[in-house]
């Protein structure tokens, strides 16, 4: 069977090709390469043995999806990882992200129901559930005003979905993903933002190998333990595993409704100090920071009840907070001595 995944060069996206690859999928890849890097590729044939069919395409331009689903009328499903994901970034550039978001996926869903394909996969995210009133946070949890253009943009294209299903056989999983850190074990994926992070764990690692002098820490007076913001992290590969269950339980059709969302996370929040610690722990280093001014947009605490995952799909995360960090240290060790 024939997946497509949008974004595939992506941190997420290519963790979720290899396995894809791995369970025997044949998967097609677009990705306008804003963020991620063709060598991507590469990594990915490293890792499965097999090279995925690569289209740089931007997703904005209806035309260029258009012809390519012209081409590939026998796509079994489609993963749309594709758009831009930073909170903060989403607070300094709002029309970049409302465009790239909504384009994107409007393009692709129109795609779908020209040629119709009905099998699709949705990344969305736990900024839907803006600031949660209980922890853990359940898919009951009501939706409220997004505190940011990015959360905006998840809760809005949910909305999109649930709307095109109401006139189309659609089939869809939302997945409302936690924290994804970490990095293939293999070394040879992992993130890999371009220009200066505006995620966690690449600023650790890099600040860890000297490329930023420091680390900012959002705010030290958060409703919290020891008042840095709370997450729930889960490592990318395990992540990954839930998208194939996800799509396999739609290519199966056990789903009992049209559009079914799914929250997806190790289900235990951790501390951005806590988090720090832990990197300090696995690598041997000490990491400088600064504690400085909160960032607009960020919510205190946010970690995931997973009761419905692990029952409906059978997944369970697998890999604690120093497994997650080791690997993301071996990912960025690797990719520096590679660069030079």
């Amino acid at each position: 069977m024939k997946i497509l995944v949008t974004g595939g060069l992506g941190f997420i996206g290519s963790h979720t090709v290899v396995a894809l690859q791995q369970k025997g999928y044949e998967v097609v890849i677009i990705d306008d390469l804003s963020n991620a890097s063709v060598d991507v590729v590469q990594g990915i044939k490293a890792i499965t043995g097999v090279q995925p069919t690569f289209y740089q395409i931007d997703l904005r331009e209806k035309q260029a999806v258009f012809d390519f689903f012209e081409q590939h009328t026998d796509l079994a499903g489609v993963i749309h990882f594709a758009a831009s994901k930073a909170v903060g970034e989403s607070m300094a550039k709002p029309l970049l992200y409302y465009e790239n978001n909504f384009f994107s996926l409007i393009n692709v869903l129109s795609a779908l129901q020209h040629y119709g394909i009905k099998k699709f996969l949705f990344s969305s995210s736990c900024t839907v559930y803006g600031q949660g009133e209980v922890m853990p946070i359940t898919e009951e949890e009501s939706i409220k005003s997004a505190l940011s253009p990015y959360g905006n943009t998840k809760q809005v294209g949910e909305e999109i979905i649930v709307d095109l299903a109401k006139v189309f056989p659609l089939q869809a999983v939302l997945l409302r993903y936690f924290n994804p850190i970490g990095a293939h074990e293999s070394g040879h994926i992992g993130e890999s933002p371009l220009g200066v992070p505006y995620n966690l764990i690449p600023y650790i690692t890099q600040t860890a190998v000297g490329i930023r002098e420091y680390l900012s820490i959002y705010g030290q007076d958060y409703d919290t333990p020891d008042g840095t913001c709370v997450r729930d992290y889960i490592h990318v590969v395990d992540l990954a595993d839930a998208h194939v269950r996800a799509m396999e339980y739609l290519i199966q059709e056990k789903n009992q409704q049209q559009v079914e969302a799914f929250n997806v996370g190790n289900g235990q929040g951790y501390s951005v100090l806590e988090l720090l610690h832990s990197f300090e722990r696995v690598s041997g280093l000490k990491i400088n920071y600064k504690i400085v001014e909160r960032r607009p947009g960020d919510v205190d605490k946010a970690w995931a009840n997973t009761d419905k995952i692990q029952r409906v799909l059978g997944w369970k995360p697998t890999k604690t907070l120093d497994d997650m960090l080791a690997s993301a240290w071996k990912w960025e060790q690797k990719s520096r001595n590679n660069n030079n």
